[in-house]
């Protein structure tokens, strides 16, 4: 499964035993940064207003929300009503670090009370605006160190624990790291013959290979190809040319959707960047090798491969070398070559836009 099915699993599960849940998404835009800060006062808020119909509410809990209530509104979020005043000088301070802070730290003795603990699931973690993460990691790390009962569980691309630690030194010990990469081929198999043999679906094992290789074990491409080729094959058996015509299906319908979300948050400097990392395919490449290509020394290039990586485009698994942060990327983009005309061209005035 991906990331945010396998969130949404732990989010179940900690609401089956009883936890306080708050759910966040992070948004890579200005007004996104905005949505996420006012959904959190939102959530803390319906989270609250949950906990008073649970067997948990005590007189504890009850003190506590005058703090959630203030920190709501510092964040400009409309109170849902309580039938309780703010609680002045606690959460209201507008800086969120500290606001934020407080609201734990005046949960936590009712949750502990009740056996509980406070988990806020966050989707698309890379995506929080600075400050607002600065404030959630300084909550966690004083979390660590009081013995609080407040958990933030991470979903995010594979640049999210760089982002972790560039806004906080400490961040790489304050989380277990967990990667969801591709699925081995048993697996992969798995995936779509089993479902498909519940049906009474075979496929022929040259149909089974075609799709396992064009997938190469990414769970959603699987479920975008098989998916096609459930729709194409006319019999109760999957042919090797079922196969080849869904992946051409498939590849359409990511190229509609799934990559030109990422392709369109770059700036025409920054497409040239990446195409010239489409070169190397799935590999990733040498930061030397794409200003070759370009024509241009390395370090004109550093803003622009910096704007990637902020937009979270692509991600660096090591010094000096650059790679996609989805599967198949570089394959979409040498599919639109005609459209880009042609192979990647070097940076109109050698420099302009690094």
């Amino acid at each position: 499964m991906g990331k945010t099915v396998l969130l949404n699993r732990f989010l179940r599960q900690a609401e089956q035993a009883d936890w306080f849940t708050v759910e966040l998404e992070g948004s890579a835009t200005e007004s996104g940064h905005e949505i996420a800060r006012h959904k959190l006062g939102r959530a803390l808020l319906l989270a609250v207003r949950r906990l008073q119909r649970s067997k948990h509410f005590s007189e504890e809990l009850k003190a506590v929300l005058g703090t959630v209530k203030s920190f709501s509104l510092s964040l400009g979020v409309a109170s849902i009503d309580f039938n309780v005043d703010q609680t002045r000088g606690r959460a209201d301070s507008g800086r969120i670090e500290v606001d934020f802070e407080e609201v734990i730290e005046d949960l936590v003795p009712a949750l502990q009370k009740a056996s509980s603990a406070f988990g806020l699931f966050i989707d698309e973690m890379q995506d929080i605006d600075p400050e607002l993460m600065s404030a959630l990691l300084a909550a966690q790390h004083k979390a660590g160190q009081k013995g609080w009962p407040f958990y933030i569980f991470g979903a995010g691309l594979p640049s999210l624990p760089s982002i972790l630690s560039s806004s906080r030194s400490y961040a790489e010990r304050l989380f277990n790291y967990r990667e969801i990469g591709a699925l081995d081929v048993s697996a992969s198999r798995d995936a779509l013959l089993i479902p498909a043999g519940r049906l009474g679906v075979e496929y022929e094992p040259e149909a089974i290979s075609e799709l396992l290789t064009a997938s190469g074990g990414y769970p959603y491409f699987l479920q975008t190809y098989g998916q096609a080729a459930w729709d194409i094959a006319e019999a109760k058996i999957v042919r090797l040319h079922d196969a080849r015509e869904a992946v051409v299906e498939g590849n359409a319908a990511l190229d509609m959707g799934f990559f030109p979300a990422r392709w369109d948050r770059a700036t025409p400097t920054e497409r040239n960047y990446l195409r010239a990392m489409a070169a190397d395919e799935e590999r990733g490449s040498r930061t030397p090798d794409i200003a070759d290509r370009l024509g241009v020394p390395t370090s004109a290039l550093s803003t622009t491969r910096q704007g990637l990586l902020e937009k979270g485009v692509v991600y660096s698994p090591e010094r000096g070398r650059i790679a996609f942060t989805v599967p198949g990327m570089a394959s979409f983009i040498n599919r639109q070559s005609a459209e880009f005309g042609g192979p990647a061209q070097a940076l109109e005035g050698g420099t302009r836009g690094a």
